[in-house]
C-alpha cells in the first residue's frame, strides 16, 4: 500500500509532470510546485515526509545556492523531513555542501527511474524512522510524569467496599468503558487505579487527567497534543494524554465539569479511536481503555441539556458507585490508623495512638469530605500533638453530625431516612423515580436503603 506524502519543487514543469506520473503510484500523495516561494505555505498546509528539491531555479544560474537556501528553510520548519536534492550539474563540492546542510541524498538529471524510486523509498523510510523515534521520546516525557505519581492504596474491609471491589474484579479484565460515581473524596481515582492494575493493560501506563483543572483553551492541546509552532507558546511538539495512554488506560476525572461544546470533541476521539494534534491533519490511532469519574448526576445533567446523552452512553458501559465514608462503618478507624502511621513517620512522631474516646468521635462524625477530609484531620492532629496519645480534643472537625434540625428535632441522618421514605412513597415504590427526585443514582439509593435497613 502506497504511503508517505511527497512534495516536488522544480521550476521545469515538464520535469514536474514526469515525476508526478512516475511517483504518484508509489506514494500516498504527490504535490508539485514550480515556485519555491510557495514551499513555506505548503508545508503549513500538509504534513510531508519527503521533499524532492531542485538546486537551481533561475536561468543561467547553476551555483546551487538557491537549493541550499530552500533546503535550510525546509529543515528549519521540520528537521525530520527528508530532502532529496536534484540537479543537472554533477559537482562533488556542491553535493557535499548540500549533505552538510541536511540533505538526505542527491539525484542527477537525467535520472534512472529505478534508482530514483530506490533513493526516494530509502529517504521515506529514514523519515518514518525519525518520526517514530521522536514520538517515542515525546511519549517518554509524558510517561515519566505519570509513572512518578505517588503510589496509593485502597484501605478498608467493610461490606460496602468489598461489594465495589468485587465489581471491579469482574470488569477489570474487559475493555469496557467504566464510569465511577460518588461524592468528593471517596477515592474514585483509587478505584480507577485498581481497575487498571487488574486489567490486561497493567503493564502499560494509566494516564490521569483532571477535567475540572483544564481550561477550555488548553483542552485540545492537553488531550490531543500539538505540533511545534501550532500556536504562540508551542516551542516543541508534544503528545496529548490520549497518545501517552496508548495501549494503556486513560482516566478522565471530574468529567461532569467538561463544557458542552468540548464534549463533542471528546466523543469524536472516543468513537473514532484516533486523534489529530493541533497543527497537524495527520490522524493518530489510539488504543485506550477509558475510565471516567464524576461526583455529579450525569443523567440529571442530560435532562437539563448540560451533558451529551450520546457521550454518557459511550462512557457508561459499566457504572461503579463508590460509597461515602459515613456508610463504611469501621473502615473509618482502619483508615485513620493508616493515615496516622503515614503522617507520624512523615513528621517524625513515632508511637502515636488514638485513644478510645477519640475513636468514638471519629466514628460518630458524618465526614462530608469523606476520606480526603479524614486524612487532613488526622494529619492536622499529628502536627499539633504534644503527646503520644491522641484524644478527642486533638481532632478538629466541622460539627456536622451533631447538628440538629431545630424545627423538627431530627438529626441529618434521620432526615435523610425520612426523605427517602417520602420519595419512595410519593413514587409508589418506583425506586428509579424516587432516586431521580432525590437527585441521586439508583445505586446510591439502594446503598442508603440497605444502610437504613429499608
Amino acid at each position: 500500500m502506497a504511503k508517505g506524502n511527497l512534495l516536488i519543487v522544480d521550476d521545469n514543469k515538464s520535469i514536474l509532470s514526469a515525476l508526478d506520473i512516475l511517483l504518484s503510484p508509489e506514494f500516498q500523495t504527490v504535490t508539485t510546485l514550480a515556485d519555491p516561494n510557495l514551499i513555506p505555505s505548503e508545508l503549513r498546509k500538509k504534513e510531508y515526509n519527503l521533499v524532492v528539491l531542485d538546486m537551481n531555479f533561475n536561468a543561467g544560474i547553476n551555483t546551487g545556492n538557491e537549493g541550499i537556501y530552500w533546503l535550510g528553510r525546509i529543515k528549519e520548519s521540520n528537521p525530520e523531513i527528508s530532502v532529496v536534492m536534484i540537479t543537472a550539474y554533477g559537482d562533488v563540492e556542491l553535493t557535499v555542501k548540500a549533505l552538510k546542510a541536511g540533505a538526505t541524498d542527491f539525484i542527477l538529471k537525467p535520472w534512472d527511474n529505478a534508482k530514483m524510486l530506490a533513493t526516494l523509498k530509502s529517504a521515506l523510510q529514514l523519515n518514518l524512522s525519525k518520526k517514530e523515534v521522536s514520538q517515542l521520546k515525546e511519549k517518554e516525557k509524558g510517561l515519566k510524569s505519570e509513572i512518578n505519581r505517588e503510589q496509593k492504596f485502597i484501605v478498608g474491609s467493610s461490606p460496602q467496599l468489598m461489594q465495589v471491589l468485587n465489581l471491579v474484579r469482574k470488569v477489570a479484565k474487559t475493555d469496557a468503558n467504566v464510569l465511577i460515581t460518588g461524592e468528593n473524596g471517596t477515592g474514585k481515582e483509587l478505584i480507577a487505579q485498581e481497575i487498571h492494575r487488574l486489567s490486561n493493560r497493567s503493564n502499560e501506563v494509566l494516564v490521569s487527567v483532571d477535567m475540572g483543572a483544564i481550561t477550555e483553551t488548553l483542552f485540545e492541546s492537553e488531550l490531543f497534543g500539538h505540533m511545534k509552532g501550532a500556536f504562540t507558546d508551542a516551542r516543541e511538539s508534544r503528545p496529548g494524554k490520549f497518545e501517552v495512554a496508548d495501549k494503556g488506560s486513560l482516566f478522565l476525572d471530574e468529567i461532569g465539569n467538561l463544557s458542552f461544546h468540548l464534549q463533542a470533541k471528546l466523543l469524536a476521539a472516543i468513537q473514532n479511536r484516533q486523534i489529530s494534534r493541533i497543527g497537524s491533519n495527520q490522524p493518530v490511532p489510539v488504543d485506550i481503555r477509558l475510565i471516567c469519574a464524576t461526583n455529579k448526576n450525569l443523567e440529571n445533567m442530560v435532562r437539563e441539556g448540560l451533558f451529551r446523552e450520546d457521550l454518557l452512553y459511550r462512557i457508561n458501559t459499566i457504572q461503579i458507585e463508590v460509597p461515602p465514608l459515613r456508610e463504611r462503618g469501621e473502615d473509618v478507624l482502619v483508615l485513620a490508623d493508616f493515615f496516622l502511621k503515614k503522617h507520624a513517620s512523615k513528621y517524625n512522631k513515632p508511637n502515636l495512638k488514638i485513644n478510645q474516646p477519640a475513636q468514638e468521635k471519629l466514628l460518630k462524625y458524618n465526614w462530608p469530605g469523606n476520606i480526603r477530609e479524614l486524612q487532613h484531620t488526622v494529619e492536622k492532629a499529628v502536627i499539633l500533638s504534644d503527646n503520644n496519645v491522641l484524644k478527642p480534643e486533638d481532632f478538629f472537625m466541622r460539627p456536622v453530625s451533631t447538628l440538629q434540625n431545630h424545627a423538627t428535632g431530627f438529626t441529618l441522618e434521620e432526615m435523610e431516612k425520612r426523605m427517602i421514605n417520602q420519595a419512595i412513597e410519593k413514587n409508589q415504590g418506583n425506586l428509579s423515580a424516587a432516586a431521580e427526585q432525590l437527585g441521586i443514582t439508583r445505586q446510591t439509593l439502594y446503598n442508603k436503603m440497605k444502610r437504613f435497613g429499608q
